[in-house]
């Protein structure tokens, strides 16, 4: 599971839903992007008032892991052996199962309490990058160019669709990379490397939510490609 949401329950039906398994949860692992409260909240579900899970993984880097271990009531998870902390290093690959490989990777964003990383998940035959969360493209030591090239779907922060979607707020102060943005960098990709990008983690406000806005539209006759709940990548 990457990133355990507030909707966690949700998450987990899904995952039962396309891949059975007798155990309760039944995770290989759950890897945190950041602290952020979309990103890790989910992990409540794991505590004795709900699941009374015993030692599932959690995948953190070395701030989120600390912060975890530190605060309440995420410490309580820890000490009773609901989950199992284990540390993430930057660009350093572990094995989460005999199949699926990750990689994370920093990315720059709004680091009040953790890091905040993407994840490259390589499997047999394909691979996939995940990035929910980035201030701008443009921050980043890395082009996202590149990255796309060296995988197969590319999941990206697809948050807000353009400047001035939540009237009263000052939209710098939440930076993300508008999907017009990341559309106008990319727009001289070749089909088959736009088709590659999927985007994710849309904010409520974000028109492209709607199947029939405009700027779904304009996603699509772009060569680009909006995340479909239930989508499946064979890796």
């Amino acid at each position: 599971m990457l990133d355990a949401t507030p909707d966690f329950k949700h998450q987990l039906r899904t995952l039962d839903e396309i891949a059975p398994v007798s155990a309760s949860p039944g995770l290989a692992g759950i890897l945190l992007t950041h602290g952020h409260i979309g990103h890790y909240t989910g992990l409540m579900h794991l505590g004795r008032e709900v699941i009374g899970a015993r030692e599932v993984p959690v995948y953190a880097m070395p701030r989120m892991l600390d912060f975890l271990s530190r605060n309440g009531p995420w410490d309580q998870l820890a000490r009773l052996k609901n989950i199992e902390l284990r540390l993430m290093q930057n660009e350093v690959t572990f094995e989460l199962n005999q199949r699926i490989r990750v990689t994370p990777f920093l990315v720059p964003h709004r680091d009040e309490y953790t890091e905040t990383v993407g994840f490259r998940i390589a499997g047999p035959q394909r691979s996939a990058v995940f990035i929910p969360d980035i201030d701008k493209w443009e921050k980043w030591d890395r082009r996202i160019e590149e990255v796309i090239a060296g995988v197969d779907a590319a999941y990206v922060d697809g948050t807000f669709y353009a400047d001035g979607e939540i009237p009263g707020r000052n939209m710098a102060e939440i930076p993300h990379p508008f999907i017009v943005e990341t559309m106008q960098r990319l727009a001289a990709l070749p089909a088959a490397e736009k088709s590659k990008v999927r985007f994710i983690h849309l904010n409520h406000t974000n028109p492209a939510l709607r199947p029939d806005s405009e700027a779904a539209r304009a996603i699509a006759k772009a060569g680009f490609r909006l995340v479909v709940e239930g989508e499946r990548l064979e890796l």
